[in-house]
């Protein structure tokens, strides 16, 4: 029912993005070489290890894009589903490399606990003024697009993740640049890992029951049943089962058992409707079957 459509809109969720994504891929990717060259003019271990935290943020990024651009091609007779579940892989890659970040800066942190490194605040303050605003363009270019798909949120995390660590990082430079207090740099570090941990937990979570083909969370099967048995000419309903593609696109299968003098495609259509305008699930496979024939099954 209408699959083409559904199809064409869950890939064009992501793919209008597309375009954003570019430019902060870009501008993130700019940004890590500038931290990079200035890291190791200055001898700064603070702009380098951001500049490797940003690295993954670049391939992040780039694994979002290149999962959009293989989703937007065509299905084949093997791929009835074309390329749509990468956008939930590289989320999943994305949110696994948030947590090897979170764990790095969180292991890191603790390391400069104990021999805390002398870092120069002027240029640490400098580049990291430089990186707040990149994030600042990136975290509004991906914005609307992470609200549609699951692949765009992890790079809007991915983005979020490096707007705190440069307000993080400012602060530290100001303290540096100030005070001269060496510690101001591991504390804020604890600070960013401990933030970034959730946030990426949630991401991996949803990522992981989409490929579970876990019902939707927002999505209540057993009243979902009851309002398939309220249509008139329903007697039963078995073997109901809810769940995701991709991002936009909720999928259902179920078997229907329909009273003899009822007219079956009108019960379909019902179905149908009811899934569609109630639950937004377009894309839906119902089978109808009298009602005898429920009871020698479930007899067996």
């Amino acid at each position: 029912m209408g699959s083409d459509h559904t199809h064409a809109s869950a890939a064009s969720a992501a793919g209008r993005h597309r375009k954003p994504l570019v430019i902060a891929f870009a501008l993130t990717a700019i940004y890590m070489v500038v931290e990079l060259v200035v890291g190791f003019s200055v001898n700064s271990l603070a702009l380098i290890s951001d500049a490797a935290h940003m690295g993954t943020d670049v391939l992040g990024l780039g694994m979002a894009l290149t999962a959009i651009t293989l989703a937007s091609r065509p299905t084949t007779s093997q791929r009835t589903y074309g390329f749509y579940r990468l956008e939930v892989l590289a989320a999943l890659a994305n949110g696994l490399l948030l947590f090897a970040v979170a764990g790095y800066v969180l292991f890191e942190a603790v390391q400069r606990f104990g021999n805390p490194p002398d870092v120069p605040g002027l240029p640490l303050l400098v580049v990291a003024s430089i990186g707040l605003v990149v994030n600042l363009i990136s975290f509004r270019l991906l914005l609307a697009g992470s609200k549609e798909s699951i692949n765009l949120k992890g790079a809007y995390l991915e983005v979020w993740g490096d707007l705190l660590g440069s307000i993080g990082v400012i602060v530290a430079a100001l303290i540096l640049y100030t005070t001269g207090w060496q510690y101001a740099d591991p504390i804020i570090g604890v600070g960013i890992g401990l933030f970034i941990l959730p946030r990426t937990w949630k991401l991996t979570r949803q990522a992981l029951r989409i490929l579970m083909e876990v019902a939707p969370p927002h999505l209540d099967l057993a009243e979902i049943n009851r309002q398939i048995l309220a249509i008139p000419g329903v007697v039963g309903v078995h073997d109901l089962h809810v769940w995701t593609i991709t991002s936009g696109m909720e999928s259902a299968s179920g078997h229907v058992a329909i009273d003899p003098d009822s007219r079956y495609q009108d019960v379909l259509d019902s179905v149908l409707n009811l899934l569609q305008d109630k639950y937004q699930i377009s894309h839906a496979t119902i089978q109808c079957e009298p009602a005898e024939h429920t009871e020698a099954t479930n007899a067996i």
